[in-house]
Parts: C-alpha cells; sequence; structure tokens
C-alpha cells in the first residue's frame, strides 16, 4: 500500500513544480451516432466520430459488436484523431454496433453505442404477374411485395404507363406499410395494367414491379355488401416519446365505405392529430404518455359498419434526471454515487470502471443506481461511468473520481493573522488545513497546550471556540494540524478589547427657531482600538459641507457631540450618532422638535356674502410644532385705511363621521357632538347628508339633538353593504355651519345565506375532535366574514343545550377539547358576521376514542455500557374498554437537564447509544390511538464507573445475563448528538 501514496505524491509535487500541469480524465466532447451506409454510393468511406478532452491528451481504440478492432488492417480502418474511419464499407463485415474507448494515464470511458447500418434496394424479380380479374363493384388488392432491402421505403403505383400514376382518393388507398394497393370498389374505368414502384428513402434508388393486368369479369355486377376493412393496424404498437405515429384503416365495400376515427375511452382527440388521405391515415406528432390507449377505425357505409381496435403503448428511451460529476476525496473516506434516469419501462443500473464492467465486493456495492465505496485507497481512482438502459435504450454518464492523499498545508487556506473580539463575545478560531485524509487538529497558546473545558471547545471542523472572552484569553493560538503523510502549523494572534459604550448618549430635545443646542455622543472604549464618529439626519448621512454654517463637530478623541447653530424648522428630525471601532459599532437616537411660527392658512374661500356677513372657510397650515391657538381675520373695504380686525363667529363641524353595521336594510351614521362651548348659540343641531356612491343628489335630513352621536336611515331599497358618501353638518339659530369632509360608510350587511360544505369529525383521541369544513361562498353583500359558530353535543344530551366554539373567519377546522370518552358526539358549523349567523351545515358524528390503557409498561429491566443502555419490559395489554396498543415511548434524560428526548418503537425493547456520563431517567409509555398511557416507574440509571451495570423496576433477581439479550441486538437505534 505504499507505493500508490508515494506515487500520488510524487505526482503532486511534479505539478507544484511544473504550475502549470493540470491532470484530467477524459471526458467526451463529440460521440459517435447511428448511421446509414447508402450501398452503392459513390463515397467510398464512412466516418464515425469521437473526440475526447483530457490532459494528458487521450488515446483512442473502438470495438465492433464487442470485439476489438484492428487498426493494423490500414486497407480497412483509420484513425483521424479520434474518429474511425471505415474504408470500402461492406455490409456483410461492417454492420453492427461500434463504441469509442478514450483513455489517458487516469482511466478509460466508454462512448454511447453507435449502430451502422446498410441502405440497399434490390431489383424486382422479372417473372409477369398474374392477371387480377374482379367484377365491377367488388373491391380488390393488388400486392406489391417489395423485393430484398435494407432502409425505410415508399410506395406509390403506376396505372398503364409512366408517368401516369394511382391517384390516392376515398376509393383508392396505397398503404406505407405493406406497399399494396386497395381499390374499395371497382369501376370501369380501373381497367389496366398496375405497376408497384418502390423508392429508398435512404439511397432514392427506384425500382418497378412486373404490371399487373386488371380486368373485368363477364358474369355481373357485384351488388352491395357491408365494408371490409383490409388495411388495419396491428393490435398493440408500442410508440416512442417524441414520435410521429401513423395509424392506416381502408376498408373495401360497395357503396364506398366512410373512415372515421375515435378514442375507446371516448377522449376528444388533441389538437395536434391530423387526418391524411381522406381518413386513411391518423398521424400523432410528438407522441406523449397522454397519448396512449386503445384506438378505433370505423368502416361504415349503408350495408353496414365493420371497427378496427389496435392500442398504443407508451415508451421512452432512458434520459438522465440526476448525472454523476467530478469528486475528489480523501483516503479511508467513503463514495456515494447516485445517478437517476427516467423511462419507460423503468431502467436498470450498471457501472463501468475504466471501460470495463466494475467488479463489486465487500467495500464495493451498487442500489438502485447508487454506488457506494467505502475506506477508499488510491487503487480506486479512475473513470467511472454509471449506464442506465431499458429494452429501447441506454444512457452514459461519466466522471472521474480522484482518490488524494496529502499532509495538511495552510498555504491554500491561512489562519488569519490577527482577530479582535470583545470581553463577553463568542470567537471561533478556524483551522483548515487542506489535507487527504483530514488532519487531525490540537491547539497550543503560547507553549501551552489548550484542553477543552466550560468555556473552550475543540471542533470537529478543526477549529477553536471560546465562549464568554476575557482578557486572559488573548494571546497567540497555534494549531497543529497531522495525518499520516504530515504535519503543519498554522498561528493565529488573538486581541481581547473592552466593548464600546456610550456614556453620554444624545437626548430628545424642544427648541425653539434661531436657538444653538449641542447633541452630545460620548464614548468609554478599548485604547487599542480606533474610533469614528458618524452622525445621520433622518436616516441620511449628515452633510457637514452642505450645512456646514449650522452643523459642527465639537469634543475631543472620545466624544463625537453636534453642535446645531441657529437652528431652522428644517432641522427637525431624528439623528443618531454612530460610533464604530474595528471590532464592534454602537449608536444611540435623538429626536430634535424645532418650533416656530405657524405656516399661513390654506385654501382660503368666500363661501357666503349678506349684507353685513360674510362666511369664510379655510384648512389650517403647518403648525410648525406649536399647536394654533386662535386666528386672526382682518378685513378692509376702500373706504378704510389699511386692515382691520373683524368681529367673528365660528361654527365647527362634528368630527370622526363613520357609520356601518346595524341590521338589515339600515344605513348607521355616526360623529362625535360638538362641545357646547363651540355651538355659538341656542338651536344647535346636525344636518345629516348621504347619498349612494356615484350619484349626485344628497338626502338630507335633520337631528335636532346637540347630544346624539349617531342617526340610523332605514328603507327596503338598501343593498346590504353597499357604499355612500356621508358628511355631517351644523346649525344654530344664526343658520347654517361647515360640514364635516365627506366619507364613505357602508350600509348593513346581509347575514350569511349558505352553510358551511363538506363538513368532516375525525376523533383525535379519547378527549378531543377536529371538525374541518370548506369556506363558504362569499359575496359583497355579505360584508366581513367574522368567523364560524361550532355547535356540538353527545348522543346522551339534546340539541338544545349544545356547547359552542367559535373560530376567527380564516379559519377551517376547530378542535373541540375536554370530551367524555368513547362516546358519540354531534356536531354542526355556520357561519356569521356583523348582521347575524347564517344556517347550520347538516349535523355530523364521531365517536371519540377509548381512553389510553390504565397498565403501565411492568418489569422494566435495563442493562447498561459506558455507551449504550439496552432495555426490555412486559407488554401491556388493554382492557376492553381501553385503547389498542399501537406502540410504546421511551421518555430520557440527564438527572441534570429537564429536556426530555423521546423514543417512538412497536417493539417491548430498545437501545439506546448514549454515553452515560451522569444519571439517566428513564420512563416507558404505551402509545394508543386514544393517547399515551400510563407511565411506568422511573428508572435512574447510574452514572457508569465499571465496565457494565444492569438493573430493573423490579427485584434484581429478575435480571438476565448478558448473553440473553444477544438475539435483540436488532432493536431501534437512536443516534443523540452530544
Amino acid at each position: 500500500m505504499m507505493f500508490p501514496w508515494k506515487q500520488l505524491i510524487l505526482l503532486s509535487f511534479i505539478g507544484c513544480l511544473g504550475g502549470e500541469l493540470l491532470l484530467q480524465g477524459p471526458v467526451f466532447i463529440r460521440e459517435p451516432s447511428n448511421s446509414i451506409f447508402p450501398v452503392g454510393s459513390e463515397d467510398k468511406k464512412i466516418t464515425l466520430n469521437c473526440e475526447a478532452r483530457g490532459s494528458p491528451s487521450p488515446h483512442y481504440r473502438w470495438k465492433l459488436n464487442g470485439s476489438d478492432i484492428d487498426m493494423s488492417m490500414e486497407h480497412r480502418y483509420k484513425l483521424n484523431g479520434g474518429n474511425l474511419v471505415v474504408i470500402n464499407p461492406n455490409r456483410n463485415w461492417d454492420t453492427g454496433t461500434y463504441q469509442c474507448f478514450a483513455t489517458n494515464s487516469l482511466g478509460t470511458i466508454v462512448s454511447r453505442e453507435a449502430k451502422l447500418q446498410f441502405a440497399y434496394l434490390e431489383n424486382f424479380k422479372t417473372k409477369m404477374r398474374s392477371t387480377v380479374s374482379v367484377r365491377e363493384g367488388q373491391g380488390v388488392v393488388l400486392l406489391c411485395g417489395p423485393p430484398p432491402h435494407s432502409g425505410e421505403l415508399s410506395y406509390a403505383w403506376i396505372f398503364n404507363e409512366y408517368p401516369s400514376f394511382v391517384e390516392e382518393d376515398s376509393r383508392r388507398f396505397v398503404s406505407q406499410e405493406t406497399g399494396h394497393l386497395y381499390i374499395s370498389k371497382v369501376e370501369p374505368s380501373d381497367v389496366g395494367n398496375y405497376t408497384c414502384v418502390v423508392t429508398s428513402m435512404v439511397t432514392n434508388a427506384r425500382v418497378l414491379g412486373s404490371p399487373t393486368p386488371l380486368v373485368l369479369r363477364s358474369d355481373g355486377v357485384m351488388g352491395e355488401y357491408e365494408p371490409k376493412i383490409e388495411v388495419q393496424f396491428p393490435e398493440t404498437l408500442p410508440a416512442a416519446k417524441g414520435s410521429t405515429v401513423k395509424l392506416e384503416c381502408f376498408a373495401l365495400g360497395n357503396p364506398i365505405p366512410q373512415i372515421n376515427w375515435r378514442r375507446s375511452d371516448g377522449l376528444p382527440f388533441s389538437s395536434k392529430i391530423k387526418l391524411r388521405k381522406f381518413s386513411g391515415v391518423l398521424e400523432i406528432p410528438n407522441f406523449q404518455q397522454e397519448d396512449a390507449g386503445s384506438y378505433e377505425c370505423i368502416a361504415e357505409n349503408s350495408r353496414g359498419k365493420n371497427v378496427a381496435r389496435g392500442r398504443l403503448t407508451y415508451y421512452a428511451k432512458p434520459h438522465w434526471v440526476q448525472l454523476i460529476n467530478d469528486v475528489e476525496i480523501a483516503v479511508e473516506d467513503s463514495l456515494y454515487w447516485e445517478c437517476r434516469a427516467s423511462g419507460k419501462p423503468k431502467p436498470s443500473y450498471r457501472w463501468l470502471k475504466n471501460g470495463a464492467a466494475l467488479v463489486l465486493e465487500e467495500r464495493i456495492q451498487i442500489e438502485n443506481g447508487a454506488l457506494t465505496i467505502s475506506n477508499l485507497s488510491v487503487t480506486d481512482s479512475g473513470m467511472f461511468q454509471c449506464i442506465a438502459e431499458n429494452k429501447h435504450g441506454l444512457v452514459y454518464s461519466s466522471a472521474e473520481l480522484k482518490v488524494v492523499a496529502s499532509a495538511p498545508d495552510f498555504s491554500k487556506n491561512p489562519m488569519k493573522k490577527l482577530v479582535q473580539v470583545q470581553v463577553g463575545s463568542l470567537v471561533s478560531l478556524d483551522c483548515k488545513p487542506k489535507a487527504s485524509p483530514r488532519a487531525h487538529s490540537s491547539w497550543k497558546k503560547g507553549d501551552v497546550s489548550v484542553q477543552e473545558h466550560e468555556r473552550i471547545s475543540l471542533l470537529k471542523d478543526g477549529g477553536l471556540k471560546i465562549a464568554n472572552v476575557t482578557k486572559a484569553d488573548a494571546g497567540t493560538y497555534t494549531c497543529m494540524a497531522e495525518n499520516q503523510f504530515g504535519k503543519a502549523n498554522g498561528t493565529t494572534h488573538l486581541v481581547v478589547t473592552e466593548p464600546t459604550r456610550i456614556t453620554l448618549a444624545p437626548s430628545n430635545m424642544d427648541v425653539s427657531v434661531g436657538e444653538s443646542v449641542i447633541l452630545p455622543c460620548q464614548v468609554q472604549h478599548d485604547p487599542l482600538l480606533d474610533i469614528i464618529f458618524t452622525w445621520y439626519f433622518n436616516g441620511a448621512l449628515a452633510d457637514f459641507k452642505k450645512d456646514g454654517s449650522h452643523f459642527e463637530k465639537v469634543g475631543g478623541s472620545s466624544s463625537g457631540d453636534l453642535m446645531i447653530r441657529n437652528i431652522q424648522l428644517k432641522h427637525s428630525g431624528k439623528y443618531v450618532c454612530m460610533v464604530q471601532t474595528g471590532v464592534d459599532s454602537v449608536s444611540s437616537a435623538a429626536d430634535l422638535i424645532v418650533r416656530g411660527s405657524p405656516g399661513p392658512p390654506e385654501n382660503v374661500k368666500v363661501d357666503e356674502i349678506t349684507d353685513t356677513t360674510a362666511q369664510l372657510s379655510w384648512k389650517e397650515g403647518k403648525d410648525n410644532h406649536s399647536p394654533v391657538t386662535s386666528y386672526s381675520i382682518q378685513a378692509r373695504t376702500p373706504f378704510s385705511v389699511g386692515w382691520q380686525t373683524v368681529t367673528t363667529v365660528p361654527e365647527v363641524p362634528p368630527s370622526e363621521v363613520n357609520g356601518g353595521g346595524g341590521s338589515r336594510s339600515e344605513l348607521v351614521i355616526t360623529w362625535d357632538p360638538v362641545p357646547e362651548e363651540l355651538q355659538n348659540g341656542e338651536g344647535f343641531g346636525y344636518v345629516v347628508a348621504f347619498r349612494p356612491l356615484g350619484v349626485t343628489t344628497w338626502i338630507q335630513t335633520v337631528v335636532t339633538s346637540p347630544d346624539t352621536p349617531r342617526y340610523v336611515f332605514r328603507n327596503e331599497s338598501i343593498v346590504p353593504y353597499s357604499p355612500y358618501e356621508v358628511k355631517v353638518g351644523v346649525y344654530n339659530n344664526k343658520g347654517e355651519g361647515p360640514f364635516s369632509p365627506v366619507t364613505t360608510v357602508f350600509s348593513a350587511e346581509e347575514e350569511p345565506t349558505v352553510a358551511p360544505s363538506q363538513v368532516s369529525a375525525n376523533s383525535l383521541s379519547s378527549s378531543e375532535i377536529e371538525v374541518s369544513w370548506n369556506i363558504i361562498p362569499w359575496k359583497l353583500s355579505n360584508g366581513h366574514l367574522l368567523g364560524y359558530e361550532v355547535r356540538y353535543w353527545n348522543g346522551g344530551g339534546k340539541e338544545e343545550s349544545s356547547s359552542k366554539v367559535k373560530v376567527a373567519g380564516n379559519e377551517t377546522s376547530a378542535r373541540l377539547r375536554g370530551l367524555k370518552s368513547n362516546l358519540a358526539y354531534y356536531t354542526a358549523v355556520r357561519a356569521y358576521n356583523s348582521a347575524g349567523a347564517g344556517p347550520f351545515s347538516a349535523t355530523v358524528n364521531v365517536t371519540t376514542k377509548k381512553t389510553p390503557p390504565s397498565q403501565p409498561p411492568g418489569n422494566v429491566v435495563w442493562n447498561a455500557t459506558d455507551t449504550k443502555v439496552l432495555l426490555n419490559w412486559e407488554q401491556v395489554k388493554a382492557m376492553e374498554n381501553e385503547s389498542e396498543v399501537t406502540g410504546y415511548k421511551v421518555f430520557y434524560r440527564t438527572s441534570s437537564q429537564n429536556n426530555v428526548q423521546v423514543l417512538n418503537t412497536n417493539k417491548t425493547s430498545a437501545e439506546l447509544l448514549l454515553p452515560i456520563k451522569e444519571d439517566y431517567i428513564i420512563e416507558v409509555k404505551a402509545t394508543t390511538d386514544g393517547g399515551d398511557g400510563t407511565s411506568s416507574e422511573q428508572i435512574r440509571i447510574p452514572r457508569i464507573t465499571s465496565m457494565d451495570a444492569r438493573g430493573s423496576t423490579s427485584a434484581i433477581s429478575n435480571v438476565h445475563p448478558m448473553s440473553s439479550y444477544m438475539p435483540i441486538v436488532l432493536f431501534l437505534i437512536v443516534y443523540a448528538l452530544w
């Protein structure tokens, strides 16, 4: 075993020295394909393509029908690169299946199979054909009988002399399957000589048979008769996926039969199906699985009908679903390679290594197309091919397995030179050298070996993890990686710093325009770290250049205070101080409110003018964070001197105008009443205006009570849950005031009219039932579905005294809990909204399950080693009124933890793989459809100090020798991660 290691290491060394040498197994670029060679062609050779890339460049050899081709026969074969040139091809010697083999120092791959066939068409025999004598009105078949040939043919018939060809119609048909000419009903004009013309579709060669004379008999005309189908397709015809299928059907008969097609299963034809040659040919292009089935040809005339039937079956050559890819694995590791292909029938699989069948042994196994090789060695390297095949074809997938062996090397993945972390944080130091097999890693801090404890963990990937880092953890850490081929070291310097803290943070401030403020941002940080202060204003980086006349950073090295001079309204917003070091970052935010004089009122309008008054309205302008306390209105006339303040009488409209709900045929409108101090006089009331959305005319009504908060309009014409535009105005003895803004309110909803469908009930346990249903169809007039109400009662109770459960409208199931065991329950469901509830569904019933067994698993016996625990217990037998036992649950935990793990099994025994480093608590319960049964007594398995230990929940005399447990080694095993 030493020689392969040294050889591989030497190759790797040469690759490093050369700098450009990259070894690669052969990969096909071009493969041979099926070919047909026309016999008699002027071309005296045929080339089968084969080209592969690889390093070093591959060399080639070929096989014909499984035997090596002798390339020394230069008068017959020549290699052009990887292409095989067959000189003066001969159908007797060169017909068959060819495969190309490409080989370099890394292995061999085999091409797909390619068939070489020879197309030829010989002459008809020269003997004369007998005269065919028929009655007028009789049907006739003229036989062609093509000469010896290879390759696809086409057929035609000459009538009397060339170039007068028989024209096909509903009476005459030339089969491209047999070559025969069929005449369903002979007429006097059909008398003459008929010659079959056969053409090779490959060579275009054409040969003519001897003429067949057709004459009429003199003993009268043939009477009418029912159709006789002479051309029909096979009872079973396999068809390939994607192929074009043509079914022929033609009948003799008098009168001339009409041909129709249909599927036996009654399904309609897809649009791609075409009828050719006056319905004599049914053509199905791009054949797919759904096209398979039984087809019928119906030939019918006035005397009767006949039917021909046949079944098209679908098949597909294998095609890849999952290919294999090149893989590089370390020695002693395991390989799992899976290839998958689809096809009909289902493909089978076989594997090749370097062009030959893979030899299976104990560590090399194939199952369902997947290849597994355990304990890899360098000699396993090579080119592998997975072959998927069925009776219609096969496909190849190729990949290289490279098994490598090398000493640890940090050059491609060096360790970080410096790692900076905070006190109290978690840090992971990576150690991932390139090594095959994977290196074993150990760590040193300085010259002292690092050992695992509660804060320090040695990771499976070779890394080192330190939790809750302290200053004492700082230092130089060295990872020492080693495998059987050598060792290497990598070093990381860990710097531990104190976390950065903001000691004086900015706080929310409320200032007036023109003031100057300082937003403090002062920190305490580790002196080893550089610090950067950054300010953000309303989510964007503060621009100290653009706003330099207002923004300025002030303070020392540990301070990033922000001064804002001559503050303006535009400086209102959120300020964030971000403090960053090379290890961490902290931030703090503050809201700055800048108050100033209010902005001007907007959209000022004069709504009404009388002899002595003018009514004005406007919208509030910006208050600039200072609530508006009052408005001053000034006016002037041509006769006044300047603007003068005038007397005003404000009237305020109601706020919070809304509505909705109520009973059917109602429109409910609500608002907040206007306080008495804003009513401005006696006789205060409300004007309620509303109209259907889209209507121009308002409907108005008066509510005289100033304290009334709602108005209900009732009318049978109101459509449920329809939108209305609504506004509410005010008036007093002085006149009408303004209206509130228009808002949209919906009329009352219509209660659901449909009951939920597909209601079903399922017993989950002895005390719980789940009821499910389909969402009811919902319409706009129903408004918003609030939910579903589930009513239920037991067989001994009455429907009127039933219990109820409600669920939200997006739910389609509800669980009923706290029920009695083994008892029939009845349930029904209905939907509801704000208008009320709809009808109940049909009542369904279900019986709760029996209670679980009261008997606990008895005589629990355990046997423990330092790595596993074997358990055995007596079977629990359910009483007649209890649920049948379906299995068992094993609950186990360490004595220091509350986290319980569970193993499910259908046996009365189990094996737990547990490191017995501390006490374990174990108990067993039977499981049933009605829930879990009574728990066994708790078992405490003490920490193992000797080789093994045993015990049970009963007397120690019940413990059996270890040998008696050997037959139960195949118990269900749980692998726990620790």
